[in-house]
């Protein structure tokens, strides 16, 4: 008996143990995301500035503005990672991670402000009869070129970490990099188009069609941290997955009343089982335990409780 209770508690430390490393690992993930992002805004503000003093170009101003618009977002962003990665409390006994939810609604919102200022500025530019004078093109090209190449980094190690973690945060700031390279493509199109042709109204045609990618991703982003706000279900394939998980678990009779939520990256499971009523509250217990290990190491993100009940005589709901 004595070996047993041992047994199940070096069980239940390692499983600790286990979640913790894992929560730790996503939260290097989604900060290495946070702090790759504010260098990359910062590096790209610095150099559009100077290629705006050396061209004068007003797809390179716009491109700038998003860009200043990008680092402050971005910094909120890595706020809210910090804040959301901080363990349970008195205060806050589920944790943190919905400062995941409210930071990505947030973005959400930026992106879309972003995204009508860049229509109107488009609008103005397509309508305005005279011509701005560009020069130094290819200085700017130069520069919108670098800008391309370290915004597709940051957005490749953002997708990574993002469906490594399921962070909203770091989904939500990859959106606006990858809204950044229309405009970015634009206004080299439009200094290459000035250069040799001059012309220079192409840029807010490409801006114009930046901008309702923008407008369609901030909604997606901002429909699921709402929808996580609300305490709405998780992803249906979830909990089919939990199904599945407890239909097959051995001295489990049945299941009833499965119980999710979202928060910020977390996914919360509740879920009772119908077992035999006669058996030891020990087994009970291990059946239990083990379910809910099996349940974590599928779902590393979810918090799980399990509830035990006396299974009926008609058989449980499976």
């Amino acid at each position: 008996m004595v070996r047993a209770d041992q047994a199940a508690k070096k069980a239940a430390a390692a499983g600790r143990k286990g979640w913790d490393l894992m929560a730790k690992h996503s939260v290097g993930l989604n900060l290495s995301a946070g702090v790759a992002s504010v260098i990359v805004a910062t590096v790209l503000v610095l150099l559009k500035l100077w290629a705006l003093g050396q061209t004068g170009s007003l797809s390179v101003a716009a491109s700038l503005a998003d860009s200043a618009v990008d680092l402050m977002v971005s910094l909120g962003a890595m706020a809210a990672i910090i804040y959301a990665a901080k363990p349970a409390d008195e205060d806050h006994a589920f944790g943190h991670s919905s400062a995941e939810d409210l930071a990505a609604l947030g973005q959400s919102v930026f992106v879309l402000i972003s995204a009508a200022v860049i229509t109107v500025a488009a609008i103005k530019r397509l309508t305005d009869p005279q011509a701005t004078a560009l020069h130094a093109e290819t200085a700017g090209i130069l520069v919108m070129v670098v800008s391309i190449v370290l915004t597709l980094g940051l957005v490749l190690w953002q997708g990574r970490v993002a469906r490594r973690t399921g962070s909203k945060v770091v989904a939500a700031d990859r959106l606006h990099y990858l809204g950044d390279l229309m405009p970015n493509m634009g206004a080299i199109l439009s200094l290459w188009a000035s250069s040799r042709f001059g012309l220079g109204a192409i840029d807010s045609v490409v801006a114009l069609a930046a901008a309702a990618v923008m407008v369609l991703g901030a909604v997606r982003i901002g429909k699921n941290a709402w929808d996580a706000l609300m305490d709405r279900r998780a992803d249906p394939a979830i909990i089919q997955g939990v199904e599945n998980i407890a239909r097959d678990w051995p001295g489990v009779r049945g299941f009833h009343d499965i119980k999710t939520r979202m928060a910020g990256s977390r996914v919360f499971i509740q879920i009772h089982i119908e077992l035999d009523g006669d058996q030891t509250l020990r087994a009970a217990h291990d059946i239990g335990a083990g379910l809910r290990r099996a349940i974590l190491e599928t779902y590393p993100q979810a918090d799980v409780i399990v509830h035990k009940d006396v299974a009926r005589d008609a058989g449980g709901h499976g």
